[in-house]
């Protein structure tokens, strides 16, 4: 089959998925004709995506969230989609020209926000599936924070409207649960990139933080300055920053680089990270105990640190006060085990998920439950 993704450019967890469902379907026999990747004005793309994702990559400007102070500022937010919208209407149009150029047999969609409108505008008749952990949060079974029906309701019509008249919904999960092909929506594990399994993961004495904003740094320079003593090495998208910054002798920060990002988390001692799904699916996957601290005003986040402490993953705090990771470790208890069990299904289910659209083949939806021993 010949296939193109559409990919959310927000963050880092929507691309490095995308880099895992390609090297799944090429080991399956499959084409990825292209990558289209939507970011915010102004801002560029980590260089490890275009690196690894082995395909011809077109770009284009999409609405993404605006941070201030260290939080989600819904005004600006909003404001940022009114400003750019003559921007954003071209950018539909250039999705529509360049999949009719390629012609794929299937489109798969990371959440990308024009997905569903370019379905309903142009009236799209190529299967398309949607891939994301926020299409769990329609599931009924799905455990919400407290007081959240609102917001609960919000996202999911973001989410319904990311994957209107779309052919499947992949809902990836820290844990299985069950399924609900009724609604169009499968639950399936992570997508982790190959090479988390190809690490060999020890233990050394600093904490890694990995955070989707570099505003946020300053709640970490501020809890630094009372414990010089703990040795942190920090991930963050900073575009006017040096690729390391050594603060002092303990606090270092480093621009986005997969391969160091990866080689750090291999090593660490735990994760701090601001509750992004893929971020939290890796450190499980390697052992690595995690401090989840949902970005302000971002209800996604905050589902995905309480589904990270449902699912064993650590503990979550609403700052970057580290000393709740410091108070957490001696009684964190190792996921790994059952995580990888859950994890390593995810390839066939992928596959079969895909080559239920291939036009010569008969193949049902792939939904067969696995419960753990």
């Amino acid at each position: 089959m010949r296939i193109l993704f559409l990919v959310q450019g927000e963050g880092r967890g929507h691309l490095t998925q995308a880099i895992s469902m390609g090297q799944i379907l090429r080991n399956a026999g499959h084409e990825i004709s292209g990558v289209m990747v939507g970011s915010a004005v102004g801002r560029e793309i980590p260089s490890f995506f275009t690196e690894q994702i082995k395909a011809q990559v077109y770009y284009f400007n999409a609405p993404s969230i605006v941070y201030n102070g260290g939080g989600m500022n819904t005004k600006k937010t909003l404001l940022s989609l009114v400003t750019n919208l003559p921007t954003y209407v071209k950018s539909l149009h250039y999705i529509h020209k360049t999949i009719r150029g390629i012609q794929p047999d299937l489109i798969i969609s990371f959440y990308e926000t024009y997905s569903g409108l370019y379905n309903i505008v142009f009236g799209n008749k190529i299967p398309m599936v949607c891939v994301a952990h926020q299409y769990l949060i329609l599931h009924p079974d799905f455990t919400s924070p407290k007081d959240s029906r609102l917001n609960r309701a919000l996202i999911n019509l973001n989410s319904k409207a990311a994957s209107w008249k779309a052919s499947q919904r992949l809902a990836l999960s820290f844990r299985e649960m069950e399924s609900r092909p009724d609604e169009k929506l499968i639950v399936v594990p992570p997508l982790l990139r190959q090479e988390i399994q190809d690490l060999h993961p020890v233990t050394d004495d600093f904490f890694l933080v990995y955070m989707t904003h570099h505003s946020l740094s300053e709640q970490i320079i501020s809890w630094h300055r009372t414990h010089p003593e703990i040795r942190l090495h920090c991930f963050w998208d900073k575009a006017d920053a040096p690729d390391e910054l050594i603060h002092d002798s303990t606090l270092s920060f480093h621009r986005i680089n997969s391969q160091k990002y990866l080689t750090k988390l291999a090593s660490c001692r735990a994760l701090v990270t601001t509750a992004g799904f893929e971020s939290v699916c890796e450190a499980m996957y390697l052992g690595k105990p995690v401090m989840m601290v949902p970005v302000p005003n971002h209800y996604e986040q905050e589902c995905n640190a309480l589904d990270g402490v449902i699912s064993g993953a650590g503990v979550t705090s609403k700052t970057f006060n580290l000393s709740v990771l410091l108070d957490y470790l001696p009684h964190h208890i190792d996921q790994s085990q059952k995580f990888r069990h859950w994890y390593h299904r995810g390839n066939e289910m992928f596959v079969k998920n895909v080559e239920v659209f291939d036009k010569h083949s008969s193949k049902k939806p792939y939904t067969e439950t696995f419960t753990f021993s």
